[in-house]
C-alpha cells in the first residue's frame, strides 16, 4: 500500500522537525564558555538568523512563497 500525501507529509515533517530540534540543541552547546569564546553580538547574530528563517518558513506555509537561500556567517 502506498502512502497518501498526508501520510507522507507526517512522515517527512516528523523526521525534519526532529532533526531541526537536534541541531538547535547542538547550537545550544556552543554556550559552553569552557570550549568556546563569543561576544554578545555573535549571539544576537545567531538568534536573529534563526528567528528570521523560522518566520520565513511560517510565511511559506501561509502564503506558498518560494524558499530563500541565505547562508549564515559570523565573519565580519
Amino acid at each position: 500500500m502506498s502512502e497518501n500525501s498526508e501520510e507522507k507529509f507526517i512522515r517527512v515533517a516528523e523526521r525534519r522537525v526532529n532533526n531541526a530540534i537536534k541541531t538547535i540543541r547542538l547550537i545550544g552547546n556552543l554556550s559552553n564558555r569552557t570550549n568556546y569564546s563569543y561576544t554578545e553580538h555573535d549571539i544576537e547574530l545567531i538568534f536573529s538568523a534563526l528567528n528570521k528563517e523560522l518566520k520565513a518558513c511560517q510565511e511559506r506555509f501561509r502564503n506558498s512563497l518560494p524558499k530563500q537561500s541565505n547562508n549564515f556567517t559570523l565573519k565580519k
